[in-house]
């Protein structure tokens, strides 16, 4: 299925192999993605349901041929990804909108979506949980980039080593500095 509509802006195009969302729902708007003439209910889907914790998470995806109006000059697909989130009986539904590159299938760029957030929350999470990055009082020069490539050093010595608590790992170290000899020197890692 094609999209049909007219040019309204325009944005530059993302390198070949790479998904990117819209920045935000005027993007959409201005691409004719949320018009009728995308008839994004006629499209077939993808859903996923996740429930931990007391939250429910559906997410589904529509994926159609990138509409001639859209100037991404590498872009084959246009996707809809709407979120619909329930916390203790709250419902919120979110709406991304993507173009991307990839002739993957809509389940394949579903778990591709979803797994950029695990990275996101893998490592600058951990950095900004365990080493308070957030607040740091280092901001001059070269400093920031080089502490942020020290606790990545540190968080990836621990992660080879077999650790999966961080914080907890950081506190063990800092009771017992010359475990940190032995964590510099291991040479049997484990890797995840």
């Amino acid at each position: 299925m094609r999209c049909t509509a007219r040019t309204r802006s325009r944005q530059p195009s993302p390198a070949p192999g790479r998904t990117t969302s819209s920045p935000s729902r005027t993007t959409a708007r201005s691409y004719g993605l949320r018009s009728r003439r995308c008839r994004w209910a006629q499209v077939p889907e993808h859903s996923t349901v996740e429930k931990t914790k007391g939250r429910r998470a559906r997410r589904t995806i529509k994926t159609v041929q990138v509409p001639t109006w859209i100037s991404f000059p590498v872009a084959t697909h246009v996707a809809q990804l709407p979120r619909t989130v329930t916390v203790n009986g709250k419902k919120s539904v979110e709406v991304v909108y993507l173009t991307t590159s990839t002739t993957a299938t809509p389940a394949d760029l579903a778990a591709m979506v979803q797994g950029h957030w695990g990275i996101e929350n893998k490592l600058p999470y951990v950095r900004d949980v365990a080493y308070n990055e957030d607040a740091s009082r280092i901001r001059t020069g070269n400093a920031p980039r080089v502490m942020a490539t020290l606790r990545t050093i540190a968080i990836g010595l621990h992660r080879l080593a077999g650790t999966t608590n961080i914080t907890t790992a950081l506190r063990h170290h800092n009771r017992r500095p010359d475990k940190v000899i032995t964590l510099l020197t291991c040479t049997n890692w484990t890797l995840p």
